[in-house]
């Protein structure tokens, strides 16, 4: 019987001139790219965070390869990028053999790097555009909303607010109409018609009360104390909600301000049920994403001009073209990009309804009526004229 034989095979063997670890990584891997990018960085405004007393630091070019290569590999818990450290060896190679423990990586993220992202994700692309990969003149944008971190349950909102705001406000009024009469008697003015009050004018006027009140005027003390303790409190609270909401959205969550009620494309139990959440919004060129915003508005329709106005502000210079679905058509989304001198492949809202057979023998909707240009006027189905009035 003829003998059966193996490659050799030693755990122990030992070499007398060791591997470089990149000759076991091909020369196309993305590793290497992400290794060239961070090498490539100004990460100037994160070493001027150093202190040159204590203890050695981890070199922070080292420690932006491992995050952003980790995040490239949708690796983002820290105690996984400390596990790939000793076990992966793309890593070993972008860490030259050093394993930062979790806690150091979560550390330089949370407390060096968090505010320094923006200005390095803007390197990382004009890098891209220096090495050919993308040229930044056509974007092609879309938007996904994002469920907060915060309970559905804490929702606010502004209608509700505002009502609640407006009661309390009458109440007020009518407390402050009834000490007013106790105190002035027969010289109460005619007009009774109450002023709109805020917190600042209802504790001024509560001061203004507790002068001319007597001390044995009980019943006025005590509509004084309830309007100082009771309602005083509730009507700031209720315009701190409404600045938090703002002027641009109708809700918040009471643990999230930042966060926004919105329809989700996930809807399990298909009711509608609003979450918090945020609308993030992107644009990409040859699979690389180029500009990102955060936005409270649910609608992508509102995005579009302030988003493409951060593009030239982290850019200097508009795209040349811009693609998007229909739901970032409207007249005012087309005014701007024409005003702006952007060619446009931008779906309006009824584009794939109008292609619809039946929408267009409808003959009761406006778009499907003759229009005399020459006299401006519509004929009905029935061929009547319609003129404006």
């Amino acid at each position: 019987m003829k003998k059966i034989n193996f490659k050799e095979y030693n755990q122990g063997q030992i070499v007398l001139f060791p591997s470089r670890l990149d000759e076991f990584i091909k020369e196309d891997a993305p590793v290497r790219l992400v290794s060239k990018i961070v090498d490539d960085l100004d990460i100037s405004v994160i070493t001027q965070g150093y202190k040159p007393i204590g203890c050695t630091g981890y070199h922070p070019r080292m420690m932006l390869k491992v995050l952003f290569y980790s995040y490239l590999t949708n690796i983002y818990s820290c105690r996984k990028m400390e596990a790939a450290l000793t076990e992966n060896v793309h890593y070993m190679w972008l860490s030259g053999k050093q394993f930062p423990k979790h806690s150091c990586i979560n550390d330089f993220r949370s407390k060096r790097l968090k505010k320094h992202i923006n200005f390095l994700f803007t390197q990382v692309v004009l890098i891209l555009v220096e090495l050919g990969y993308i040229s930044l003149e056509e974007q092609y944008i879309d938007g996904t909303k994002i469920e907060g971190s915060s309970n559905r349950y804490t929702f606010v909102w502004r209608k509700s607010v505002e009502r609640h705001k407006a009661n309390l406000e009458k109440k007020i009024n009518g407390i402050l109409k009834q000490i007013d009469q106790g105190i002035y008697e027969d010289n109460q003015p005619e007009d009774n018609t109450p002023e709109p009050i805020d917190s600042e004018k209802l504790k001024q006027k509560i001061d203004e009360l507790n002068q001319k009140t007597k001390q044995d005027d009980t019943q006025n003390q005590k509509l004084i104390k309830e309007l100082k303790k009771k309602h005083l409190p509730k009507l700031e609270e209720y315009e701190q909600r409404l600045n938090d909401i703002g002027e641009n959205r109708n809700s918040l969550s009471k643990t999230d301000k930042d966060a926004t009620f919105m329809r989700m494309k996930e809807d399990h139990q298909n009711n509608g049920q609003l979450k918090p959440a945020y609308n993030v919004q992107i644009s990409t060129e040859n699979q690389f994403i180029t500009n990102f915003g955060i936005y409270q508005n649910p609608a992508d329709t509102r995005t579009l001009p302030d988003f493409l106005d951060g593009f030239k502000k982290r850019y200097n210079r508009y795209p040349k073209e811009a693609i998007a679905d229909a739901g970032y058509g409207g007249e005012e989304n087309y005014d701007y990009l024409e005003r702006e001198h952007i060619e446009n492949y931008v779906k309006f809202n009824y584009f794939h309804k109008e292609q619809q057979h039946s929408f267009k023998l409808d003959l009761q909707r406006v778009e499907n009526l003759h229009y005399n240009e020459e006299d401006d006027y519509f004929v009905c189905p029935m061929g009547q004229h319609m003129t404006r009035i």
